[in-house]
């Protein structure tokens, strides 16, 4: 699993490396395996069928062309049908069920409520962001904490300074800013791939919204109720 690099007639396991880092590079390390879990659930949850499942559209749709109004607010309401689509509609919904201007003022509900929703979305992304901005300078502490032992192994020294003594805190100076680069850079490059997967996502599912709100919007200013309301 483990590629060896030949130096010197040895060679030299990737583990060894990054034991070479020490405390910093396995912190790295760790903020790693941390970023590719995040990235990992921010794919599965920045799908279409997760934002706006098909079920729900087709029902919604349903709801507001027989304009059975109560019943929609009640659908995104529901937990089982929590999305990017029901959440904003549902709250667009019932702001325009309450309000005495009703359906004149959905589509501005519509906007409010879908901004709130994809800066709901921007923040899910942010943890990428914060492990590709401290990764770098994790590595640049270990930079420095290397650079101070390898000072410090020369003042403590008596006569000329071995190459060993220094070895170990050169490595650890060397090792950890390429382990913070190794994990910041694909961060930087995974943060905008998400941030503008979420802009096609939700212009798509806002076209989505769109139609199914044109049902209502021809609507007298105080919304029906449905059958029986």
């Amino acid at each position: 699993m483990f590629a060896t690099v030949p130096a010197a007639g040895t060679s030299r396991s990737l583990l060894t490396y990054i034991a070479q880092g020490r405390e910093i590079g396995l912190i790295i390390i760790v903020l790693s395996f941390v970023a590719v879990v995040l990235i990992v659930a921010q794919l599965v949850r920045l799908r279409r069928s997760a934002l706006a499942p098909e079920e729900s559209i087709a029902i919604l749709d349903k709801h507001l062309r027989a304009g059975q109004i109560e019943a929609a607010i009640s659908y995104c309401d529901s937990p089982d049908n929590d999305s990017f689509l029901t959440r904003v509609m549902g709250a667009a919904l019932l702001r325009c069920s309450r309000s005495p201007f009703g359906f004149l003022e959905l589509k501005s509900a519509i906007e409010e409520v879908g901004q709130l929703q994809v800066a709901r979305l921007y923040r899910l992304t942010d943890g990428v962001n914060l492990i590709a901005a401290i990764a770098p300078m994790l590595g640049l502490l270990g930079t420095v904490v290397g650079m101070v032992g390898a000072f410090d192994a020369i003042r403590v020294a008596e006569g000329p300074v071995r190459p060993d003594a220094l070895a170990g805190n050169i490595s650890q100076a060397l090792i950890t800013t390429v382990l913070g680069l190794i994990v910041a850079i694909p961060c930087t490059a995974a943060y905008t791939y998400l941030r503008n997967r979420i802009d096609n996502l939700t212009d798509e599912v806002g076209q989505t919204i769109e139609d199914l709100a044109a049902h209502l919007e021809s609507t007298s200013t105080q919304p029906s109720r449905g059958p029986g309301a």
